[in-house]
């Protein structure tokens, strides 16, 4: 399909508000494209539910999605890229990305080429380090690096009450990841699309010598490639020279949404729908704010 156009839009879904991180990259990257976002506001989080929810879960948004005219999928949830990638590549007759491969990819290949194994840190929600994903994909690329994982589950709630500079944050992540300092790391993958926001407290305390891998903005930029690849980018101002449009969807209305959206997006919101649940299946109505 190389020399084509598709000026239909990405989709790109998370469990709740952080996979807004990786539809900022995206927009950096893939300026003429339009975004449509799925946030599952009413069902976060995923991490405490089974596979088969976060599968049914994951395809029930995917199908969504796919009515509103999208040409490939982003999943920037890690419990669904683990659990439901595999299923929803199959089911789709769309590209599928996830969150995990593409910085595993970048952590097992950067830097200077080295005889010793590799060694490789991620942190991110209990549930993600728990589940082993990141650990799995590092040691499928490439089998013998070394890799530790901390899970840091109150970076989640700090961020999103907005404490980006709040002591307590900096006590929390010294906690966490103080120890790693000993650990010899020359990357570290951020495991959660909150944690970019945080970044610059992470590197201080892991210190300058570790590259941070941002899972999110790893995986726009997969999206960006395969986009270019298959000949699937959209034309410069679209169609009607109006430039892309990007519309959010919430399963669920949240209190705080807005402000905590603009800290994730950088900045303004598109128009934004709440869809309704009244009815089975629930993801086929939908009404705006």
């Amino acid at each position: 399909m190389n020399g084509t156009q598709d000026q239909r839009s990405i989709g790109v879904f998370d469990s709740g508000l952080g996979g807004l991180t990786a539809v900022r990259e995206l927009v950096r990257a893939l300026p003429d494209e339009s975004v449509v976002y799925f946030g599952d506001t009413a069902r976060v989080p995923y991490g405490s539910k089974s596979r088969a929810t976060v599968t049914r879960f994951s395809l029930e948004i995917a199908h969504f999605l796919l009515r509103q005219d999208i040409k490939c999928l982003l999943v920037a949830c890690n419990t669904a890229s683990s659990y439901a990638l595999e299923t929803l590549k199959a089911r789709l007759e769309i590209p599928v990305i996830g969150v995990i491969d593409p910085p595993v990819g970048v952590a097992v290949t950067a830097g200077p080429p080295t005889s010793a194994p590799r060694r490789v840190g991620v942190i991110g929600t209990q549930a993600t380090v728990t589940s082993g994903a990141y650990a799995q994909a590092v040691e499928r690329l490439a089998p013998g690096t070394h890799v530790v994982s901390r899970a840091c589950p109150l970076f989640v709630p700090l961020i999103e009450e907005g404490w980006l500079d709040h002591p307590v944050l900096r006590r929390v992540a010294e906690e966490y990841l103080g120890e790693l300092r000993d650990e010899r790391l020359e990357s570290l993958i951020l495991g959660c699309t909150h944690y970019p926001l945080i970044a610059s407290l992470v590197q201080e305390i892991v210190g300058p010598q570790v590259r941070l891998i941002d899972s999110g903005a790893e995986a726009a930029t997969a999206t960006a490639a395969l986009l270019r690849r298959r000949g699937l980018l959209a034309t410069a101002g679209g169609e009607s020279g109006a430039g892309p449009r990007h519309h959010f969807y919430l399963s669920d209305e949240r209190l705080s949404f807005e402000r905590v959206a603009r800290t994730f997006l950088g900045g303004d919101l598109p128009p934004i729908t709440i869809v309704d649940q009244t009815d089975l299946p629930w993801f086929e109505r939908a009404f705006p704010v």
